[in-house]
């Protein structure tokens, strides 16, 4: 019996390093990052509200496109088809639309940096939450940027180009598939961003996005990624 209980013993003290390390394990790997941090399954996790910063001067914005609208051109993902899936910011018509202020929306890394026919694109990765890829439309901006350089919330990236064109802001997010779901830019946003547009007149986030389902129901018909039918939704919400 002694030399059971002196087995036992022994055996006892080897595994209570054994567990401790187990439950060290388990709890680094609760405060660690996903292993895919640049993979986002929406369907699974839903959508992160983590963007704490306007990209626009909303103050001087007049009205904004739904998502989903038949306003521009298609611009849709691998999941949709002939629809608008980002968002059009039309400036006030009596303020001069080039000194619209143009902000990075999240921390992150630029990772393309295109000239338009009109001003610059530039896309950025957010750093908090990496599969979820932002892209500014038609800016002028204050400097020359180049890709993988480093930008923070809330930095003015330059000015909306001018009259000649909206703002636009699209937001797609690397799946599982690999191929890239688009959201609604109102989806990522905080409670407290968001509260700025509800200060404008907008009742709740939805009003600003057409539902899948709705837009299927009431299809467009497109040449190309030309709109060549007409629309029997609302496109728009005009802000107070």
């Amino acid at each position: 019996m002694k030399k059971l209980s002196l087995v036992s013993g022994i055996f006892l003290l080897a595994f209570i390093p054994f567990m401790l390390s187990l439950t060290a394990c388990h709890k680094d790997s609760e405060n660690s990052p996903p292993v895919n941090t640049d993979i986002w399954d929406i369907d699974k996790d839903g959508i992160p509200k983590f963007v704490s910063t306007n990209y626009i001067d909303l103050d001087k914005i007049y009205r904004v496109s739904r998502f989903r609208s038949s306003e521009g051109h298609d611009y849709s993902d691998a999941f949709e088809h002939c629809r608008s899936m980002k968002h059009y910011f039309e400036p006030k018509s009596s303020l001069d639309w080039t000194t619209v202020k143009i902000y990075a929306p999240v921390t992150g890394k630029i990772t393309r940096v295109e000239e338009e026919w009109a001003g610059t694109k530039i896309e950025m990765d957010s750093d908090q939450y990496p599969a979820f890829r932002f892209s500014i439309f038609h800016i002028q901006t204050l400097k020359q940027y180049t890709i993988d350089e480093k930008v923070t919330a809330g930095t003015q990236l330059g000015t909306h180009i001018g009259s000649q064109t909206m703002s636009d802001i699209s937001v797609i997010v690397n799946d599982p598939t690999r191929q890239g779901r688009m959201v609604s830019y109102f989806d990522v946003l905080t409670d407290a961003v968001f509260t700025q547009y509800q200060n404008r007149g907008v009742g709740n986030r939805e009003e600003l996005i057409i539902p899948k389902a709705v837009r299927d129901a009431n299809p467009l018909m497109c040449s190309g990624d030309t709109f060549v039918s007409s629309d029997t939704l609302n496109n728009w919400v005009i802000l107070k």
